[in-house]
């Protein structure tokens, strides 16, 4: 018997005798004949040889996937259902979301702990080096860990804030003292006064005298104690002139600083510019008689313990942000409560000849020709002043009376408009003509009162809050490009619009004089410092 399979497999023919094979052909013999036919295959050769191929090329890749789930170790996969539901989204593409999933369940535990409040008894890791070994000791759940958490951020956010207020009372109390340097220049300079006869010079010369009370002339008043400072203002006046000729400088200090004052500009003349120094106390209708309201504000209890005594103790730091405590601080100077400050509410009786004059503050630099400010035609106003309620930068100029009064007293709220614009100090035109028809001063005298007797519960900042009450309705606005503000607690001055500006003013704390002063605007106040003065070199004045 003879088995004799097709080419294609598909059918199998059996013989019982050779013969006919032998004879040429199965047909043509008498052997018996049975042709049986195979269902048709299904996996060809070829097919199976590319399966073979495939399944060579991928298993070495779902191997090492195997092994990388192995090592990952977040989740053990003990089945096959684990390790099809760790490979499948890797081998199709699609991302694991695990990570997400863990993601949301710590984010929905943090706002659930964010309205809890942390046990007092609760014990805080100092570090986070600490914070990682208590959770692998102790194991925490992920609540306990985001309470821990919240904790620490909550104390690390009280001590940042405790000394954010204790750099502010330092700085309060360093732009309140007096550099050692200024200091050690003051007390040269007196004794100058009394050793050198040329330091005593009278100023102006005898022949100038007459041109003091000369309208013809552009004066200037600037009211201080600091003498390095006054020099600044008047060299920085003068070099600005297109005709210093014309200026005429009545500089007004203290008793204590006359000599010392009067010995640096009669031995350090600015010429062509007129220089008049005095003292307060060389004024002869500025008594104590005159002015009873300034002794009472010098020598009140509240007033003294409130400007000189303890600015932390009672406050609720809790409540105040370093901002506003900032202000606040600003608003206690001592210097508020210094005849010299108040000095410019006096103006038209100091200068009973004069018709126009302009008021400098000792902390401003002019950088442009002044002249143009006596062609300002005021409309019939007493004082033109720059506005602070707008302009570019939000946080200096926009002030307003909302800014300077406590409008939840009744007295405050009932004659004051919270909305009303407020106004600058520091660079005024005075028209004296039109401020002597007017009760500018008496005004000023009777809320200086008003606030005495009431504690100062209706403003707490120095001698601005009176006058924008007692000019009101007496002010002209003048173009922003006469005064830039801000130099002295604003370090984020645009440098741009300060070179621009006419006069600028280094307001707040952080003089230019002091070490606290913003390093990148001291230069604009310095290039006008002589220092090759032998005083100043001598005094080792901001070296």
């Amino acid at each position: 018997m003879q088995l004799h399979f097709s080419p294609s497999m598909r059918s199998i023919t059996i013989s019982s005798s050779s013969n006919g094979t032998a004879n040429g052909g199965f047909g043509s013999g008498g052997g018996d004949l049975m042709k049986i036919k195979l269902a048709a295959r299904h996996i060809s050769y070829r097919t199976l040889f590319h399966t073979i191929l495939i399944l060579a090329f991928l298993l070495p890749f779902v191997f090492i996937l195997t092994a990388l789930i192995t090592l990952e170790g977040v989740n053990k996969c003990s089945t096959i259902d684990c390790l099809g539901r760790r490979l499948g989204p890797k081998v199709f593409g699609r991302a694991d979301d695990s990570g997400q999933r863990l993601v949301k369940e710590f984010v929905k535990i943090l706002n659930q702990v964010n309205t809890e409040e942390v046990p007092e008894r609760l014990k805080l890791p100092d570090s986070f080096r600490q914070l990682v070994s208590e959770t692998k000791n102790n194991k925490y759940t992920a609540k306990e860990f985001a309470l821990i958490l919240k904790g620490m951020m909550e104390r690390l956010e009280r001590e940042i804030k405790a000394a954010k207020f204790a750099e502010l009372t330092n700085k309060h109390f360093a732009a309140s003292s007096v550099p050692k340097g200024l200091h050690c220049l003051s007390l040269r300079l007196t004794d100058e006064y009394s050793s050198n006869a040329h330091a005593r010079k009278q100023l102006p010369s005898p022949e100038l005298l007459p041109l003091l009370s000369d309208n013809l002339y552009h004066h200037f008043v600037v009211s201080t104690d600091n003498i390095l400072a006054a020099a600044v203002v008047v060299n920085s006046t003068v070099q600005s002139y297109l005709n210093p000729e014309k200026i005429v400088f009545h500089v007004i200090t203290d008793k204590k600083t006359y000599a010392g004052m009067h010995s640096w500009f009669a031995l350090n003349p600015i010429s062509p510019a007129i220089i008049e120094v005095k003292g307060v106390h060389q004024f002869d209708w500025l008594t104590r008689e005159n002015v009873p309201v300034l002794e009472a504000v010098e020598n009140h209890n509240v007033i003294r313990k409130y400007y000189h005594g303890n600015h932390v103790a009672g406050a609720n730091l809790s409540d105040t942000t370093p901002r506003t405590f900032a202000s606040k601080l600003q608003a206690r100077s001592p210097k508020y409560i210094s005849l010299l400050n108040h000095l410019r509410i006096y103006l038209p009786e100091l200068f009973p000849n004069l018709d126009k004059v302009v008021f400098l503050d000792d902390d401003v630099v002019i950088q442009q020709d002044l002249s143009p400010l006596w062609d300002i035609d005021l409309h019939g106003k007493v004082n033109g002043a720059v506005e602070t309620c707008k302009g570019e930068d939000e946080w200096v100029m926009s002030k307003r009376f909302r800014n300077y009064f406590n409008f939840s007293h009744p007295l405050i709220a009932k004659n004051l408009n919270p909305e009303e614009c407020a106004w600058a100090y520091g660079m005024n035109i005075f028209d004296l003509r039109a401020w002597r028809q007017t009760n500018i001063r008496e005004t000023y005298h009777a809320w200086l009162k008003e606030n005495l007797m009431s504690n100062l519960t209706l403003w707490k900042l120095g001698t601005l809050p009176p006058a924008l009450i007692a000019f009101k309705g007496h002010v002209h606005p003048i173009d922003p490009f006469w005064h830039m503000l801000g130099l002295g607690y604003q370090n984020k001055t645009n440098i741009e619009n300060l070179r621009k500006a006419a006069v600028i003013h280094y307001n707040g704390q952080a003089k230019p004089w002091l070490e606290i002063g913003f390093e990148h605007l001291r230069p604009f106040w310095t290039k006008h410092v002589n220092y090759s003065n032998d005083f100043v070199r001598n005094c080792h004045i901001l070296e």
